[in-house]
């Protein structure tokens, strides 16, 4: 079975392979390493790895942090490897139908950035409205998004009164960004995290700002 482990770790030759080794050391397989952010002093990774059956996810914290200055962030089971050439074929697919840009776009999103799912959103006088979600979006309804209109991608408290209960239940992070105009928005959920770092979140307005301009008004 495959996760996805996030790891802060010392920004220092050899600190990511003695990481890499200790995974190995209780037979984890890393099928891909992607860089989240960096800052003068500190790395964070997220590394795609495979678990053999019967070993308990717990393992990968252990072996992890066996690692001097390492901590795990979350690990969660994770169906894919991370591609970075899926947005330049995500970008692709929406240009080539437009008309159905909106779905395909957060059907697409969460594969990217890593998410458990992706909604877009309108709001007016009426209340919330959907005009479209990716296939693993809760059904809940939110009643209101004091946030929008939207001028600029943000991190949003998934504890605020206008989360969903079942939302909060689940620890859902949350990230949300323009849309080509800031009264239509994406809305990206991450069920029990890891919590969307700054770097993700300009992935994430730099590719909204990319397909906006293919999608129909």
């Amino acid at each position: 079975m495959s996760f996805l482990i996030r790891v802060q770790l010392p920004d220092r030759p050899g600190t990511l392979g003695a990481v890499a080794s200790a995974l190995g050391e209780i037979g984890a397989d890393i099928l891909s390493v992607d860089v989240v952010e960096r800052s003068p002093g500190l790395a964070i990774d997220d590394l795609v790895v495979e678990l053999p059956s019967g070993r308990l996810p717990d393992a990968l914290i252990t072996a992890a942090e066996s690692i001097e200055g390492v901590e795990v962030d979350a690990v969660r089971p994770y169906a894919g490897v991370l591609n970075t050439h899926r947005e330049l074929e995500l970008v692709e697919e929406i240009a080539a139908q437009p008309d159905q840009g909106l779905a395909i776009f957060a059907e697409g999103v969460p594969r990217i950035v890593r998410a458990g799912w992706a909604l877009v959103i309108t709001h007016d006088g009426d209340g919330v409205h959907r005009i479209a979600a990716s296939t693993a979006a809760p059904e809940t309804r939110m009643v209101s998004v004091p946030w929008m209109p939207l001028p600029r991608a943000t991190i949003l408290d998934g504890e605020e009164d206008w989360v969903p209960e079942t939302w909060q239940e689940l620890g859902t992070e949350l990230a949300a960004t323009p849309l080509g105009k800031p009264e239509r928005v994406l809305l990206v959920g991450r069920p029990g995290g890891p919590m969307f770092r700054a770097a993700e979140l300009a992935r994430l307005a730099h590719l909204a700002g990319i397909v906006s301009v293919v999608l129909p008004d």
